[in-house]
């Protein structure tokens, strides 16, 4: 079976690497790649959807991100313990009309030994902003690592 390191149970050091991994995946926005890190019965509640098994996530992924365009994220790791992450999140994107959202939220993560995600759990809530409140400027792609994160951002 396939191994997704860092592995539980999580130290801070390897929980904050973990949240890490997470980000740069998702800022990917390769639904393929992203879907590889859940388990093939990972089980899903993000807003109202309830995607079940690895290729339930891959469309959901593919139709996020086919809505959700210039997607940035900035993930910061809130809690650990054994197989389990709490996170918090932001992220910044624009429907086709143009208009620019920040999405804020959290996620309950739970492992296997493997390190691959078994439940992810997200509440997530959209705020509309004007383009000159964006704070996620980077290029599309991975978060640069002198780029403020979430606190350092007072978000």
């Amino acid at each position: 079976m396939d191994t997704r390191p860092p592995l539980p149970p999580f130290t801070l050091e390897s929980a904050t690497q973990k949240v890490r991994l997470a980000e740069d995946a998702w800022n990917s926005r390769d639904p393929g790649r992203v879907a590889l890190v859940y388990t093939e019965d990972t089980r899903w509640r993000n807003r109202a959807e309830f995607p079940v098994g690895r290729e339930q996530v891959r469309a959901f992924l593919q139709r996020k991100w086919a809505r959700e365009l210039d997607y940035r994220l900035i993930k910061e790791l809130w809690a650990h313990d054994g197989p389990r992450i709490a996170v918090r999140f932001a992220y910044e994107w624009h429907d086709d009309s143009g208009q620019w959202f920040r999405s804020y939220g959290n996620e309950n993560w739970q492992f296997n030994e493997q390190g691959l995600m078994v439940w992810r759990y997200a509440s997530i809530n959209d705020l509309p902003i004007r383009d000159a409140d964006r704070r996620f400027l980077w290029p599309l792609g991975r978060r640069p690592d002198d780029h403020p994160g979430l606190s350092e951002l007072g978000m």
